[in-house]
C-alpha cells in the first residue's frame, strides 16, 4: 500500500511540475488583437491601415460590353476597315474589364495627403477591325483576342497640389461623359484616363474653386501637316505628320463653381505648335532634314465653357449638363481622339464605284519655308439626364463639332489652299470637283439603364454618327485595300451603331 500511494503521490508531484512549467511559458497577458476599423473622415468605404493614422479605400468595377456595327465602348464606325464597310471588318467589338482602385488619405498639419491609382484589366475579343488586330494569327484570319493593362490615374494630392497621370485643369467633372456610356463622344476635352500634369487648386470658399497646371503637350496634338512635295497625299488624307519632340508644356487653368443648383466652369489651355523641319520625306526625317531649316513655333489654345443644371422639375437627380469649345492650335480639345474620318458608302453616279466621306483632323499645316498656319475647331456636346424610378434611368446626349482650315482652296498664302494643292495632285478630278477640307461632325444618341440591385446595372445604347463633308463632285485614289483604284463620288456619311453593357461596381 506504502509503494502504491508513494506511486499515486510521486506522479502528482511530476504532473504539477510539467504543468507549472508550461505556465511559466504563457505570457502574463495576451496581447489584443488589432481589428481594422472603420475611417468615417473620407466617405464611405475607407478603413483604417492597422498600425497607421492612414485611411485606405479598395474600390473598381467588372465590366462586360458588347458594340454592333462599330469599336469598343461605342466607337463609330468613322475610319480603318469599320468605315469601309468591308468584309474584314468585325460586325461586332466585346471588351471585358476589371478595374481595381487604391485611395489612400492621411490627415496633416498640410490637409489631407491622398494618393490614388486605378489599373484595367482587359481582354478584347473583338475591337471591329476584324484579324488585323493584336492577338491574331498572321494570314489565318482569326482573331482569337487580345490582353491588356491599363493605367489611368496614378496621383498624389498635396497641400493643393496634383503630381502625376490625372484629369487636366481643362476638363469637366463629367469629362466626355455628360449622360453617354460611349467612350466616343466628341465635341469637347476628354482625358478621363488621365494625362501626365503637374497642377495646383486654390479654394476661395462657397464653392468657387481656381486650378492652373502644366500639362504633358503630347496629349494636347493631332497632327501638323508638312504639305511639302516630298509629302504627297494619300487617298484620304494630306501632307505628313511634322510634330517635333516637346518644347513646352500645355499650360491649362480653370474657374469652377459649385452650388446646390449645379455647375458653372471657365477653362482655357495654351498649347505650343512645334514643327520639326521643312524638308521631310513622307514625314520622316532624311539626311538634308537638318540643314532645311523649319518654320517657327506658333501658340495655339482653346477655351471652354461649361454648365451643370441640378434640381431640374423633371424629378430628383435628373440634371443637364453642356460643354462648348473654341479651338485655334489645339483641336484636340474639340476632337479630343484625334481621328481623321473615312468613311464609305453608295453613290448615284455612273461613273464612281463607290462615294466617300473624309475629314482630316489637324493642329496646322505648313509649306517648306513658310509660316504655320493654325486650324480652328469648336464643339458643343450635352445630356440631359432622367431617372424614371429607382430603379430605371435614360440619358438623351449629342454633340455637334467642326473643323476650319481658313482662306480659299486656290490661295496658296491659306492653309485651305495649301491643303488643297497637295492634296489634288496625282489625281483625275471631275468637271464638278472642288476642294474643301473643312468639315462637321454631329452624334445623337440614347441610353436606358436597369439597375436591379445596388451597383449592377444593364444598359444599351444607340447612336447615330453623321459626317458632314464639303468636296463635291468626283476623284480617282488609291484608298487602303481592299478598296480597289478608282473614281469615288465625295458625299456626306452615316452611321449607327448599338452598345450594350452589364457593370458591376464594388
Amino acid at each position: 500500500m506504502n509503494m502504491i500511494k508513494g506511486l499515486i503521490l510521486g506522479s502528482a508531484a511530476g504532473f504539477i511540475a510539467v504543468s507549472g512549467a508550461q505556465a511559466a511559458d504563457l505570457p502574463v497577458k495576451a496581447k489584443a488583437v488589432e481589428y481594422v476599423k472603420i475611417c468615417s473622415l473620407y466617405g464611405a468605404g475607407f478603413y483604417y491601415i492597422p498600425g497607421s493614422d492612414t485611411c485606405i479605400k479598395i474600390g473598381g468595377y467588372v465590366r462586360v460590353d458588347t458594340t454592333f456595327n462599330g469599336g469598343i465602348f461605342d466607337e463609330p464606325a468613322w475610319k480603318a476597315n469599320l468605315g469601309q464597310q468591308n468584309r474584314v471588318r468585325d460586325y461586332y467589338a466585346a471588351r471585358s474589364r476589371l478595374a481595381l482602385s487604391v485611395d489612400t488619405r492621411t490627415a496633416t498639419a498640410y490637409g489631407v495627403v491622398r494618393s490614388f491609382a486605378q489599373a484595367n484589366f482587359n481582354l478584347n475579343s473583338s475591337t471591329g477591325e476584324g484579324y488585323g488586330t493584336p492577338g491574331a494569327v498572321a494570314g489565318s484570319g482569326l482573331a482569337a483576342g487580345s490582353q491588356s493593362l491599363g493605367v489611368d490615374l496614378v496621383f498624389i494630392q498635396f497641400a493643393g497640389f496634383t503630381f502625376g497621370k490625372s484629369a487636366s485643369a481643362f476638363a469637366t467633372p463629367w469629362q466626355g461623359y455628360p449622360g453617354n456610356n460611349s467612350s466616343h463622344l466628341i465635341g469637347g476635352h476628354d482625358d478621363v484616363t488621365g494625362t501626365n500634369n503637374i497642377q495646383y487648386t486654390a479654394q476661395f470658399g462657397n464653392g468657387v474653386s481656381g486650378t492652373i497646371g502644366l500639362d504633358d503637350p503630347y496629349y494636347g496634338r493631332t497632327s501638323l501637316l508638312n504639305l511639302g512635295a516630298t509629302n504627297p497625299s494619300v487617298a484620304v488624307a494630306a501632307g505628313s505628320q511634322a510634330y517635333s519632340g516637346a518644347h513646352a508644356p500645355d499650360i491649362v487653368g480653370n474657374i469652377r463653381v459649385d452650388q446646390a443648383w449645379g455647375l458653372f466652369q471657365i477653362s482655357g489651355a495654351l498649347h505650343e505648335v512645334t514643327p520639326s523641319y521643312n524638308l521631310l520625306t513622307a514625314g520622316a526625317v532624311n539626311n538634308l532634314s537638318e540643314i532645311s531649316g523649319h518654320p517657327d513655333s506658333k501658340w495655339g489654345g482653346s477655351v471652354m465653357a461649361a454648365l451643370q443644371l441640378k434640381n431640374l422639375p423633371t424629378g430628383p437627380g435628373d440634371d443637364i449638363k453642356v460643354d462648348a469649345t473654341y479651338a485655334k492650335g489645339n483641336t484636340r480639345n474639340v476632337i479630343f481622339n484625334s481621328t481623321s474620318f473615312a468613311m464609305f458608302g453608295d453613290t448615284g453616279r455612273a461613273d464612281s464605284y463607290q462615294s466617300i466621306g473624309f475629314g482630316q483632323t489637324a493642329d496646322g499645316v505648313y509649306l517648306p519655308g513658310g509660316d504655320i498656319k493654325l486650324v480652328e475647331a469648336y464643339g458643343i456636346r450635352g445630356a440631359f439626364n432622367h431617372n424614371w424610378d429607382p430603379y430605371w434611368s435614360s440619358s438623351l446626349f449629342g454633340s455637334y463639332s467642326a473643323v476650319r482650315y481658313g482662306g480659299s482652296n486656290g490661295d496658296l498664302t491659306t492653309a485651305k489652299g495649301q491643303w488643297c494643292s497637295n492634296y489634288n495632285a496625282g489625281k483625275v478630278l471631275s468637271a464638278d470637283y472642288s476642294c474643301n477640307p473643312d468639315f462637321n461632325v454631329s452624334q445623337l444618341g440614347v441610353v436606358t439603364r436597369w439597375t436591379p440591385v445596388a451597383n449592377l446595372t444593364f444598359s444599351a445604347e444607340v447612336m447615330w454618327f453623321h459626317l458632314d463633308q464639303k468636296f463635291s463632285g468626283a476623284a480617282t485614289m488609291t484608298p487602303v485595300a481592299p478598296k480597289p483604284a478608282t473614281r469615288y463620288e465625295y458625299k456626306d456619311q452615316d452611321a449607327v451603331s448599338l452598345n450594350v453593357r452589364v457593370q458591376r461596381n464594388f
